[in-house]
């Protein structure tokens, strides 16, 4: 066999491997979301969106769940989106190769591939015990700390994607650093910021072990952040734990809700930033 067919029958074999890797990996996604859909379909109602979490036997929603999730998801990306694209900037931009920088890095790294449930165990510490109970508020900090690592990466990473050329010819027509920062490497980096920000949403929106140790749970309506609040990852942990068939059903609907919410996410901002990228060129 000569050089040539011989590399030949490699790169088949080689993309025939990554083909059946794709399609195993598909095939995967496809089972865990048909069996998903197949059993969240059947608790689905509108008593899902207009009632408490019930008793045991007792006909119930999630309502009080989703508001709880809801609530704690944006706060705690109103908190810890900021913290990581300020961070991701500096580490950029103003800090590339300090010593600050090295140490962040790190960190970010850590944080990157810590449990979640270490993240918990840290703000029930901090906060819930000094606070003397749990809160939605401790609920928000610790998705806040997870949603920060991922911001930062993120940002920094899209940052450093920007050409130099666009940096140096703002710079060139005098705009101070900052300016340069906010009307050129924000808009060009606009679409994979908010990219490492719908992966921040992902990523807090379905855990369960940090709000264990904050917010906890409750049966009940509550609006109020200084106290328990009802969330729909650890009301899907309790629930399908149990041995009632209609608390099973709940949490199968749930989990459907939560991924349903995350896909339209996705789907939405893309959209978004596709109009805003399509009339931003129009404009030019």
């Amino acid at each position: 066999m000569s050089r040539r067919a011989f590399r030949k029958v490699k790169n088949g074999t080689f993309l025939a491997l990554s083909l059946l890797a794709t399609l195993a990996g598909l095939a995967c996604l496809a089972a865990i979301l048909w069996t998903l859909i197949l059993h969240g379909i059947a608790g689905m109602s509108w008593h899902l969106f207009t009632q408490m979490t019930p008793p045991p036997g007792s006909q119930g929603g999630l309502l009080n769940a989703l508001y709880g999730s809801a609530a704690m998801t944006l706060l705690g990306i109103l908190v810890g989106s900021p913290i990581g694209v300020l961070a991701g900037t500096y580490l950029a931009e103003y800090g590339r190769t300090s010593r600050l920088s090295t140490v962040v890095r790190f960190i970010n790294d850590v944080l990157l591939s810590a449990p979640s449930i270490i993240i918990g165990l840290f703000i029930y510490e901090i906060i819930v015990v000094r606070m003397g109970h749990f809160s939605a508020i401790a609920g928000a900090l610790s998705l806040a700390v997870l949603a920060i690592p991922v911001t930062l990466r993120t940002t920094e990473d899209m940052l450093n994607l920007v050409p130099i050329g666009m940096k140096d010819s703002s710079a060139a027509l005098g705009a101070y650093p900052w300016r340069t920062t906010f009307s050129v490497l924000y808009p060009a980096a606009r679409s994979g910021i908010v990219t490492g920000l719908l992966l921040a949403i992902a990523r807090i929106s379905g855990e369960t072990a940090p709000l264990l140790f904050t917010a906890l749970n409750n049966q009940f309506w509550s609006t109020d952040l200084n106290a328990p609040m009802a969330n729909l990852p650890v009301v899907i942990f309790q629930f399908a734990l149990s041995p009632y068939k209609d608390w099973q059903d709940l949490a199968w609907a749930g989990a459907l809700i939560i991924t349903a919410a995350i896909l339209i996410l996705s789907i939405s901002a893309r959209v978004i930033l596709a109009l805003l990228q399509s009339n931003g060129g129009s404009g030019r």
